[in-house]
């Protein structure tokens, strides 16, 4: 019976993880410039945006391995808006390289590369971001931003325009304590930012998209809690990236899974 409990507390805690899970959901946020976040991806699948993603090379687009549930079958870099998508010339297909050992996103390593299945025509609609160079700690409360498509508020509309948002790093230790609380261990090699104290953050969604601190994505949005989005009791929680580095790099050196 407790073992039950637990299950259907997870399912009720964590989101992002199902089939349903759809679009970039941000809190409090506000348009991103068309000059900025110009390594944005939206992943796609035949009915359209299913998770957000971010381009890390000419080759290579990274996103979590749980938006594989989404079957996406490409993406779409060079536009903030998804009502102006150019398929000759902003859509690429794509091959899904999942993080070898993940098996949900619960137990973390919620990591995917999508191999492009052409070179991404940089310019100034398109660029990469910056990976770190080696792992990380962040800083308690620095600033950092999050963005993608879709809703605003808890129970809202999703949205076209890209959406970014400002949010607090959270110390991993407080992070531990509060998830704790509701009776959920956080994963190994994760990051935590916005949600819990603050107005700002992503909600049932933005799966995949990163965190970006002093201008490299430092993290891909993994989960939060689903039944309150706008002011959440728990941070919001993103693989750390810095811990995937030898793993990246070696996929973008051979250029396949």
């Amino acid at each position: 019976m407790m073992q039950a409990l637990h299950v259907v507390t997870l399912f009720y805690a964590l989101t992002s993880l199902g089939q349903n899970a759809h679009g970039g959901e941000i809190i409090n946020g506000k348009k991103v410039p068309d000059d900025l976040m110009l390594y944005m991806a939206s992943v796609q699948n035949n009915q359209g945006h299913v998770c957000g993603g971010f381009l890390i090379s000419e080759d290579f687009v990274v996103t979590a391995a749980h938006c594989d549930k989404g079957k996406p079958t490409s993406v779409v870099l060079g536009t903030h808006n998804l009502k102006k998508i150019n398929n000759a010339t902003m859509r690429y297909s794509i091959s899904r390289c999942k993080y070898p050992q993940y098996k949900d996103a619960k137990f973390g390593d919620d990591i995917m590369l999508l191999k492009l299945s052409k070179k991404a025509r940089l310019d100034n609609r398109v660029q990469p971001i910056q990976l770190p160079k080696a792992e990380i700690k962040l800083k308690d409360k620095a600033k950092c931003r999050v963005a993608g498509w879709g809703f605003t508020k808890t129970g809202g509309k999703s949205v076209d325009k890209l959406q970014m948002v400002e949010v607090p790093i959270v110390k991993l230790e407080e992070c531990r304590r509060k998830w704790k609380q509701i009776r959920f261990e956080l994963p190994n090699n994760v990051t935590c930012a916005g949600g819990s104290g603050t107005n700002k953050g992503f909600c049932k969604g933005d799966s995949g998209g990163p965190l970006v601190c002093g201008g490299m994505a430092v993290g891909v949005v993994s989960f939060n809690m689903k039944n309150n989005c706008d002011y959440p009791n728990v941070p919001n929680v993103y693989t750390d990236t810095s811990r995937y580095l030898q793993w990246i790099k070696q996929i973008l050196k051979q250029k396949r899974c």
